[in-house]
């Protein structure tokens, strides 16, 4: 996990995304161009929350969000997520 410079406001969350899988469970590689985007990832730094909401998640929870969640960045070369809370669905 990368130290990132990046704060989020109120209750966003920035996550970086698990690798793809790179083969199927009977071993055939997967090209990227049929790479599933990945639904878990690292919490990497969290918002302070809202007012009358605190933030339920911290950093270096590994959590589920859904598929097209959050807004797609690049910071120092890695790419991240930047979300709502609201938009995880899971901690695990």
């Amino acid at each position: 996990m990368a130290k990132v410079k990046i704060k989020p406001l109120a209750d966003r969350v920035l996550v970086e995304p698990a690798a793809a899988e790179e083969k199927t469970a009977g071993g055939i590689i997967i090209p990227d161009t049929a790479k599933e985007k990945p639904q878990k990832g690292t919490v990497v730094a969290v918002g302070p929350g809202k007012k009358d909401e605190p933030m339920t998640v911290k950093v270096g929870d590994l959590v589920l969000y859904g598929k097209y969640s959050g807004t797609e960045i690049t910071v120092d070369g890695g790419n991240y997520l930047i979300m709502r809370e609201s938009d995880i669905v899971a901690v695990i």
